[in-house]
């Protein structure tokens, strides 16, 4: 008899297969983003069904409520042109076809493999204690510790790199030069200029002003 775990876990892959193919079938780009926020709730459901609560409270909260909502701005703010993003697409299709074949092998490879499917047979449930993020941390930081400085290493790169093409030397962009900004004086930025006051008029030419305007 199947379990309710069992559909719920279906539930939740079809929802995240759907989702996907929506993303890249999508004509609207405003749409293809938020299927994509579906796809990142379902799987973050079948993350629950792994006992990986860490996990997904982080995709709904970093991708879900921060990279995706930035996304959706980005793609609302900009006049995208659709007909030129369809552009040369029947021409990638082959090679997209190519490469989705290679993919599914090698998931299909990799889970109907035999120490795969002997890991997946023997899992066990976890005590009510269990800590999934204590037991993450402890494998991040003994085991896979170098791993884990390396993709630190790479985002740092991937970063610099990017602020470096943003504020790549451009003729229309204003930039600051701080030992100039150091060395200037007040003489260089304050001109005080003397200005000569207006006679004032004396009583007798007011007088005189009164007699020929009457």
């Amino acid at each position: 008899m199947i379990g309710i775990e069992t559909v719920v876990f279906f539930l939740f892959a079809a929802l995240s297969v759907f989702a996907a193919v929506r993303v890249i079938t999508a004509r609207n780009p405003v749409h293809a983003a938020l299927f994509l926020v579906l796809a990142f709730f379902s799987m973050a459901g079948i993350w629950l069904l792994l006992e990986a609560e860490f996990l997904a409270i982080t995709l709904v909260l970093v991708y879900v409520g921060a990279v995706m909502v930035l996304f959706l701005f980005v793609v609302m703010m900009l006049d995208i042109d659709l007909v030129q993003l369809r552009e040369g697409f029947w021409r990638w299709f082959p090679f997209g076809v190519v490469l989705a074949v290679a993919m599914v092998g090698e998931m299909v490879w990799v889970l109907g493999g035999r120490q795969t499917a002997e890991t997946g047979a023997n899992i066990a449930k976890h005590a009510a204690d269990y800590s999934n993020t204590k037991e993450l941390g402890r494998l991040i930081y003994t085991d896979y510790a170098y791993p884990f400085e390396l993709a630190a290493v790479l985002l740092l790169i991937a970063i610099v790199a990017a602020i470096a093409l943003t504020l790549r030397h451009r003729r229309t962009a204003k930039k600051q030069d701080p030992s100039k900004q150091v060395l200037v004086k007040s003489a260089d930025r304050l001109r005080i200029v003397s200005v000569t006051s207006s006679k004032k008029v004396s009583a007798t030419d007011g007088a005189k002003t009164d007699q020929v305007k009457s």
